[in-house]
């Protein structure tokens, strides 16, 4: 049984981590892009998506990410996705999610990612 999604998410060195517990689905996906709207509006534009305690992320959650990253690459931010499941990453990979974000083994990883890649 695959339990209730949940999400939660922190300001760290002007990089939104938003991290995830349970399956992204349809549900799961509208979160995320709740959250990462939320947080969007207010013009922060580098994200850190923590997948530690997602390993299932479905067609339709997929969907709502690729919404996340379309939104990212029209204000020039970006996306890191870390702590990835192997089969979660593979989908990724099939997808050619990794061609428009990028991934990290942790979160200090992708948060250390985004910030070498600013402009000066």
């Amino acid at each position: 049984m695959v339990s209730e999604f949940k999400l939660n998410s922190e300001v760290k060195n002007d990089c939104v981590v938003i991290s995830t517990s349970g399956y992204v689905n349809n549900l799961g996906g509208q979160k995320i892009v709740d959250e990462f709207n939320s947080h969007h509006q207010n013009g922060l534009n580098n994200y850190v998506l923590n997948l530690a305690e997602s390993k299932v992320v479905n067609s339709i959650g997929i969907s709502f990410l690729i919404e996340v990253i379309e939104k990212l690459n029209d204000s020039s931010g970006k996306l890191v996705f870390t702590n990835l499941d192997p089969s979660v990453d593979k989908t990724f990979t099939i997808m050619g999610l990794f061609h428009y974000a990028e991934k990290a083994q942790s979160v200090d990883d992708g948060i250390q990612l985004l910030t070498n890649n600013k402009p000066d």
